[in-house]
């Protein structure tokens, strides 16, 4: 067997087992997001949506679907990529898959990889969700794949650092509760940023959620409260960091290594 086979087959087999652990636990997995939608669309379409018909022209209830898949991608991509890195640390196992005939490039290209696609399949699964309670038209359907996927590689390295860093349950948890959530919800999920008074409107340009939340909201209904433009060079830099700190990572060892 060649290098590259066996080491596309070792990506494989990760990738395969991690995709596995998304079936054995459904319930979290799957049920709780789709069920945390259908409470959302009670609970914002309903009691706010009877006040706010109409955001940009865009019906209330279909206004906040991005905002929705924008919080499952963020969450999930991060608490999955975490998860993933997290306990072959803890149990030591993490030795064996570095003695592995793996490069680091594809040995996160596969933990990663299994993070974002159960990332964009849990978005996919809000979308469909999402359309038994609202009429949804998607201007731009090539963009919102491309602003899922590239939202779900980028958050799911960062939960690869995040995993890595954390050296307990706490810390693993801490990042996407107590951080990524409230600025999700600050950061027009639910709203656009221009119904904000100043100066918090002007503030809110600093939280990063807005620029994601923006661009995919865009490529639903043609609108968002900063240039898609903007939106994208955010997601590359952000991307692009990422790698650099796993690149330092692997380059020194850090929590990988004794």
């Amino acid at each position: 067997m060649s290098t590259m086979t066996a080491n596309l087959t070792g990506v494989w087999t990760i990738y395969k087992a991690e995709m596995a652990r998304m079936r054995r636990t459904f319930w979290q997995s799957i049920a709780t997001p789709v069920i945390t939608t259908v409470l959302y669309f009670v609970v914002f379409g309903g009691a706010i949506g009877s006040r706010i018909h109409h955001v940009g022209g865009v019906g209330y209830g279909a206004f906040i679907v991005p905002g929705l898949i924008m919080l499952t991608l963020l969450t999930q991509s991060i608490s999955n990529a975490a998860i993933a890195i997290y306990f072959p640390i803890f149990s030591k196992t993490v030795y064996e898959i570095l003695s592995a005939p793996l490069s680091a490039m594809e040995t996160v290209l596969a933990y990663v990889g299994a993070a974002a696609t159960k990332s964009v399949l849990l978005g996919l699964i809000i979308l469909v969700t999402a359309s038994l309670f609202t009429p949804l038209h998607i201007v731009h359907p090539v963009w919102m794949a491309a602003f899922m996927l590239l939202t779900s590689i980028s958050f799911s390295l960062f939960g690869f650092i995040v995993g890595v860093w954390a050296q307990n349950f706490e810390q693993l948890a801490i990042i996407p509760a107590l951080i990524v959530t409230p600025l999700t919800f600050l950061g027009g999920a639910f709203y656009s940023i221009d119904m904000l008074p100043q100066p918090w409107r002007t503030l809110n340009l600093f939280n990063p959620v807005v620029y994601l939340v923006s661009g995919f909201r865009w490529s639903f209904y043609g609108l968002g409260d900063v240039g898609v433009g903007l939106s994208l060079t955010f997601t590359g830099l952000f991307m692009a960091a990422c790698l650099a700190v796993i690149w330092w990572i692997f380059r020194t060892g850090y929590r990988l290594k004794p």
